[in-house]
Formats: C-alpha cells, sequence, structure tokens
C-alpha cells in the first residue's frame, strides 16, 4: 500500500527552526495569539508574522484556513504556512486544520510549530489524510515524500495520543489504494492475497474458494462471477480483542473488482469507473486494518465477497433463477444489480457463522442513491433505531456525511415475482431502498443491521477536507469510532 506520510513529534527546539527546510508551519488563534514558535518565526522573519496578522488578510482568513508567506527572510524554508485555528477547536475542525497543511506539504518535509493547539493526535490525522496521492501504476515513481514533524512541549505524550488517530489514517488510505487500483491488477485473487498479508498485524484470515461457497450453498454469490475467469472468493477477518466469549460486530463489504452490468451491459460512457464497486470491501478491510494497528478491545469480523461481473458464454442472465444459502429463490432481472446478491449470501454466512451481536454492510450498490444524495452523504439503512443513532453520532463526530432512509413493507411489493420467492430488483421507483429491502430478507429477526449504500461518497470528482479527488475512504474513521464508542470496554 502506499506509504503514509511519517509524523513524529518532537521537542520544542527554538534554534533548530531558522535552518528547516522544505515548508515551516506556524498555528496562530483568529485572535492573532502566537506561541512560543510563532513569536521566535516572527522575530526570525524580521516581523512578518505580525504584519500579516495586522493585515486585512488576516480578517478575512477563516479557522482552518492557511495563509502562505513565499521565501520568506530569516528561514532556510521555501515556505511560511500561517494556520489559523482556535485552541479548543473541536476534532474535526482540527482534523481538518492538519489536512489544509497536508494539502499544501508536496514532496518537502514540513515542520509544525504546535504552539498551544490542543487535540495534535487529530491535527496529524488530517496532515497524514490530505497528504496522499496514488502513485502505484505511474512509470515515474515520486521520490518519498519529506517527513512531517511536530514541535510539541511534551512530545512523548503526544506520541502516544496520535498513535490510534495515525493507526487510523492507515486504514484510510489502505481503503483508498484498494478502491483506485485498477481491475487489471486488482483481481479477486490479489485482493485476497492482499488481506491474507494482514495476518501480520494479528488478524486471523480465512479466505473461502468456490469449493467452500459451493459447499456452503452461496447460490446467488457464486452466480454473479459466473462470466468471469477470475475465481470468486469471500475473505474473513478476524479481530479478537475483546473478552472472550463476546458476540462481534460483523462488517460485511461488496467486493466487486469490476462491474460491466454482466449481460445487462452499462452503456460504455463512464464504465472505467467501475473499478470501484469494491468499495464497500474496501472500507471493510480498511476498517479491519485500523481496528489492528491501534489494538482495539473488541471483537470484530469483517467479511467481502469478491467477485467480478462480467459477460460471456456461461454468464448468468435475465430470468435466470437461484438459490441464495438461507434457501430462498431470487429471479434474475437485471444482472446489473450484482451486488445485493453477493452481500445476501455473505450476510447469511456471517450470521449463521458468528451469531454477530450486531451486522454492518457496505456497498457501492445504486446509481440511485446517487441521485437522491449526491457526494455529500451515504445513504444509511436499518431495522434498529438505537443502533442506527449510534452509527450516525459516530459519522457526524467523524465528519463523515450519512443520511438515514427509510424501509417499509411497502416497498417489498416492488420486489414479488411470479416465479420464484423474490427478483432482485423492484424497479426505479426507490431504488435504493427497494435494494435495502432486498437484503434485509437476508437479516435474521432480532440481529441489529445496518445498509450504508456509499455509491456516492467511495469516489469523487473533487477535493473533499480530506482527500484528493478520487477515492476518500468514507467510513473507516466512522466504523473505528462506532467501535471505540460502543463495543470496547464494555
Amino acid at each position: 500500500m502506499s506509504t503514509p506520510v511519517s509524523v513524529t513529534f518532537t521537542d520544542l527546539d527554538l534554534d533548530a527552526i531558522a535552518a528547516a527546510e522544505g515548508r515551516v508551519a506556524v498555528i496562530v488563534t483568529p485572535s492573532g495569539k502566537m506561541g512560543p514558535g510563532a513569536r521566535r518565526v516572527n522575530r526570525l522573519t524580521k516581523g512578518a508574522v505580525k504584519r500579516l496578522l495586522e493585515s486585512e488578510a488576516w480578517e478575512k482568513t477563516k479557522p482552518g484556513q492557511v495563509v502562505t508567506l513565499a521565501w520568506p527572510t530569516g528561514l532556510a524554508a521555501k515556505a511560511l504556512d500561517v494556520l489559523c485555528l482556535e485552541r479548543g477547536a473541536d476534532p474535526v475542525e482540527t482534523r481538518k486544520a492538519g489536512a489544509a497543511l497536508g494539502k499544501l506539504k508536496g514532496e518537502a518535509p514540513l515542520l509544525v510549530l504546535a504552539g498551544t493547539a490542543r487535540r495534535l493526535g487529530e491535527l496529524a490525522q488530517g496532515i497524514a489524510l490530505r497528504a496522499y496521492s496514488f502513485d502505484a501504476r505511474k512509470s515515474k515513481q515520486p521520490e518519498e515524500p519529506g517527513a512531517v514533524s511536530i514541535m510539541v512541549g511534551k512530545p512523548d505524550e503526544a506520541t502516544e495520543a496520535a498513535k490510534s488517530a495515525l493507526a487510523v489514517a492507515e486504514g484510510v488510505l489502505m481503503t483508498r489504494d484498494l478502491v483506485s487500483e485498477p481491475a487489471n491488477h486488482l483481481t479477486t485473487t490479489e485482493f485476497a492475497k492482499r488481506i491474507k498479508e494482514m495476518e501480520s498485524l494479528g488478524l486471523k484470515i480465512t479466505i473461502l474458494e468456490e469449493k467452500d461457497l459451493e459447499k456452503h450453498g452461496m447460490g446467488l454469490l457464486l452466480a454473479v462471477g459466473q462470466g468471469s475467469a477470475s475465481p470468486t472468493k469471500v475473505a474473513v477477518m478476524e479481530w479478537s480483542g475483546g473478552r472472550d466469549g463476546d458476540a462481534p460486530l460483523a462488517l460485511v463489504g461488496k467486493g466487486v473488482v469490476f462491474d460491466t452490468g454482466g449481460i445487462s451491459l452499462k452503456v460504455p460512457t463512464g464504465m472505467e469507473d467501475m473499478t470501484m464497486d469494491m468499495g464497500g470491501a474496501g472500507v471493510v478491510v480498511g476498517t479491519m486494518r485500523a481496528l489492528a494497528l491501534r489494538q482495539a478491545k473488541a471483537n470484530v469480523v469483517g467479511l467481502v465477497g469478491l467477485v467480478e461481473n462480467m459477460p460471456s458464454g456461461e454468464a448468468y442472465r435475465p430470468g435466470d433463477v437461484f438459490t441464495s444459502m438461507k434457501g430462498d429463490t431470487v429471479e434474475i432481472i437485471n444482472t446489473d444489480a450484482e451486488g445485493r446478491l453477493l452481500l445476501a449470501d455473505v450476510l447469511w454466512y456471517a450470521q449463521q457463522t458468528y451469531k454477530p451481536a450486531a451486522i454492518i454492510d457496505l456497498a457501492t450498490l445504486t446509481g440511485a442513491m446517487i441521485i437522491a444524495l449526491g457526494h455529500e452523504n451515504a445513504g444509511v439503512f436499518s431495522n434498529d433505531d438505537n443502533f442506527c443513532d449510534k452509527f450516525l453520532r459516530a459519522a457526524k463526530n467523524e465528519g463523515e456525511g450519512a443520511w438515514r432512509l427509510p424501509l417499509g413493507e411497502a416497498y417489498d411489493k416492488q420486489l414479488k415475482s411470479d416465479i420464484a420467492d423474490m427478483k432482485n430488483v423492484g424497479g426505479r421507483p426507490a431504488g435504493s431502498i427497494t435494494a435495502a429491502q432486498f437484503l434485509q430478507r437476508f437479516v435474521e429477526d432480532g440481529t441489529p443491521w445496518i445498509h450504508l449504500d456509499i455509491a456516492g461518497v467511495a469516489r469523487v470528482t473533487k477535493d473533499t477536507d480530506f482527500a484528493p479527488k478520487g477515492s476518500t475512504g468514507w467510513g473507516v474513521m466512522s466504523l473505528d469510532r462506532l467501535v471505540a464508542d460502543q463495543y470496547e470496554g464494555e
């Protein structure tokens, strides 16, 4: 995976500032209050910082924004970044401020004079999240980026406090890498291999091959992969950091490494973006990596179905009927509605095998979700108000947009089939809702469940606060926060 930018905390050394190369950043409050580092920089630059703070430009600068002074007098650095940030800024504001520095960083080293700033873990996390680019498939590889050094009064305490935040950032970056990979590089076999490599972090990894899936009766999942030369797999990641015997939280992800639509072929325009149709699986993998890296005190199992949806002489067809692991039969109306078929079998397997305390599935499931919510929010569906509220609170606390949509028996009528127990699509009206209704049929009564449709947020065409355009890694931070708040220390 992409190597996260190195972030370390060091003692405040005022004498070392003048010789620091690359970029130097100082943190100043909106009212212009400077810490020791900023005051030293102001002296070295012959009052340049003070003049900025007294200018009209600073009056217009909002918290979280940066004003850059290029080639500052008295410093070896090529740029001085003055970051506006309230001393008591909340975690999301602080992370956004760090991301503002990360966006400017480039390949140069960065020295941050933290001053009196709090929440240094979130500041470091923001820098790491934004100082990212996916370059694995370029012939000319960029130079290793310069490190980030944050000068603070108590570096040991800051280092310890930032460990979890930086672990989560690494999980986000892994998700971005996976979603960014071309399908000829991230095949189902390669995806499973990368998951298997996480055994070194203490995860228990099991890869179910096609013969195993046949044994379990996963007829829906296997149907999706019939037309592809790439073998269909299920990868299971178990993290047992909680108390022995406690039921785990289960995370289930859709891992369609490429989606042509199958026989119901997609239009050519934009089909190249279907390399990201494994985004749900990418989030599950990134979350499991984050939990293992930070040694989460919780039991969590991640399961991802890995498949490719291709047209061929062996591909499944509209009008076919397949039997799920649960035993329900499904009439195929549209082979491009394949994600719900995959999830149905993996959801059922997760419940029968692990008896989870609760279950969350994630998928780039429907284009209708983009029409409904755009690229600002993921769609949230749930059978349990309390569980759903906890997730929405976690997402809000992490600054990741999420919006709940309804479920209801009336939508089930759209899935009625004349020849099977159900159809795999319910028509255009309420397309995202009927997809969630389909999945709910594979959730056992009494099991708290959330379905996250991340079609609009997994990959975007313009920069966000925390990521350059492309894969965002949305969901890793929210799921990690949910685990930390609700499943650790119980």
